[in-house]
């Protein structure tokens, strides 16, 4: 379904390399399908502007809960669009900030899902990167292949995937632009969980579906936490993280209603209070 057809998200055009759907039981889910299938999904400017795009309208949209970005069964995405790069000097692309757009996804306020199938390579792997959880199907191929053009990652490569799976294993990958398996991304830490390829899909939205059945508000607070684990130093880290909890015993509202007082408790209190009562939560993200 072209992101134009659903209610409650206008663009100024639909996008063209990109499929966009609500989906899960309660459509609170965004799917984002790469669709560049003769390219096997190649990233080139006009698609990472199109996921840009897209992933600001969903961050609005108050019926979403959770993102799943996915490609094909045969390639998440097999790199960069090597044909838009072959022919841009230097100064093109320093001036211009080349690649400065694709983190849209790592400023995404809502979980993001990578649901990684086929080859995910270059700028795939880093994509996959940006998101904030890495589900993968049984056959998919992980890997930095750019010292074999004769450059090296540009979004994050060098940076993400050592923090992902360590110096050792990021460095090899890197510098020989081998491959690892879904396995080996699996006990390396780069991925949570792998798949049949054919059930990858539908297990990320689930998570998805899991996901945005919490508070949204609280959900973006623990996402904002986790992240800042690879920013700050521990104690810093910790520091930031006891005020994000603090915070969420705040804000309970009172109203009177007919002279009589009833307490409406934010997500925090409501949370516990179900939780009491053997009850699912009412969230209201206040």
């Amino acid at each position: 379904m072209p992101l134009s057809c659903l209610s409650d998200m206008p663009l100024v055009a639909a996008p063209e390399m990109i499929k966009v759907e609500k989906v899960g039981e309660k459509k609170n889910v965004g799917l984002i399908t790469l669709n560049r299938p003769n390219a096997l999904n190649a990233l080139c400017k006009q698609l990472m502007d199109e996921i840009s795009e897209t992933l600001i309208e969903l961050d609005k949209d108050s019926s979403v809960g959770a993102i799943v970005i996915t490609g094909s069964e045969k390639a998440f995405a097999a790199g960069a669009d090597i044909k838009e790069m072959q022919n841009m000097e230097f100064a093109k692309v320093f001036n211009g900030g080349f690649l400065e757009n694709w983190t849209q996804v790592t400023k995404t306020k809502k979980p993001v899902i990578a649901a990684v199938n086929g080859y995910a390579l270059g700028g795939g792997c880093e994509l996959a990167m940006m998101c904030d959880i890495i589900y993968a199907g049984d056959k998919t191929q992980f890997g930095q292949p750019e010292i074999n053009i004769g450059t090296i990652p540009g979004a994050g490569g060098t940076q993400r995937l050592p923090r992902a799976i360590g110096k050792s294993l990021a460095m090899e990958m890197v510098l020989t632009g081998d491959r690892i398996s879904a396995d080996e991304a699996l006990k390396s830490g780069l991925v949570s969980k792998v798949f049949p390829s054919n059930k990858l899909v539908s297990e990320a939205v689930k998570l998805g579906e899991k996901i945005a059945a919490q508070s949204p508000l609280i959900v973006a607070m623990a996402k904002e936490a986790v992240n800042k684990s690879y920013e700050q130093t521990l104690n810093e880290g910790l520091h930031f993280e006891r005020r994000i909890f603090h915070t969420t015993f705040s804000t309970v509202e009172i109203y009177f209603h007919f002279f009589t007082q009833n307490i409406f408790n934010n997500d925090h209190r409501e949370g516990m209070i179900a939780f009491g009562e053997k009850r699912k939560p009412n969230w209201t993200s206040s």
